[in-house]
């Protein structure tokens, strides 16, 4: 007696589904990596604006150097 999933078609369909569960895997680890990579960015710009805030607080910057400093690490214009 033949295994239907050996066979022909069957071979095919199983070869398929190892491939779907494959992407799935890589697909949830390059999620993963990416969403590491996002939180540390995030992470060192709010040091980067707490230390330009502490400077501000101290009277090392004018306003004028904070605001422009502030639209530097937060990438607006």
């Amino acid at each position: 007696m033949h295994d239907w999933m050996m066979d022909g078609w069957g071979m095919g369909f199983g070869f398929i589904f190892w491939l779907v569960i494959l992407a799935v895997v890589i697909a949830g680890i390059v999620w993963f990596v990416r969403s590491q990579q996002d939180s540390q960015r995030r992470e060192r710009r709010s040091t980067a604006l707490d230390m330009l805030e502490e400077r501000y607080a101290r009277g090392d910057l004018t306003r004028e150097e904070y605001l422009q400093k502030k639209r530097d690490i937060t990438g607006q214009a």
